[in-house]
């Protein structure tokens, strides 16, 4: 059966590197770029003070999985959904949405792996 173009990535999955993460969100959450920055700058800052390359790695594996989700516009709803029901909902409805929540993390990390 054909996707329809709901399940279809909006692009192609970039190279997990700070360049092409960045034209990623460029492209389909061009409001996240301040934050991709910031947090860019932070992490390059981090590893240079100390001799490590471990805050590159976790920013670029942070971001990775970001693009993953927001690249394919059902899981991203999805998510999006469940964070506002998690802040905003009923203790048990909150619970399910975080529920909710990880599984999509989840699903984006296995297609990444």
């Amino acid at each position: 059966m054909p996707l329809s173009s709901s399940d279809r990535p909006l692009i192609p999955r970039p190279p997990a590197t700070a360049a092409a993460l960045r034209a990623a969100v460029a492209q389909i959450a061009p409001a996240a770029l301040p934050a991709f920055t910031s947090e860019l700058d932070r992490a390059a800052d981090q590893a240079r003070l100390g001799s490590d390359l471990t805050p590159l790695r976790r920013f670029t594996a942070q971001w990775a999985l970001y693009v993953e989700i927001q690249r394919h516009p059902r899981p991203a709803a999805r998510l999006r959904e469940a964070e506002h029901i998690a802040a905003t909902g009923e203790e048990y409805e909150a619970r399910q949405a975080a529920a909710e929540a990880g599984r999509v993390l989840d699903e984006a990390r296995a297609a990444l792996a």
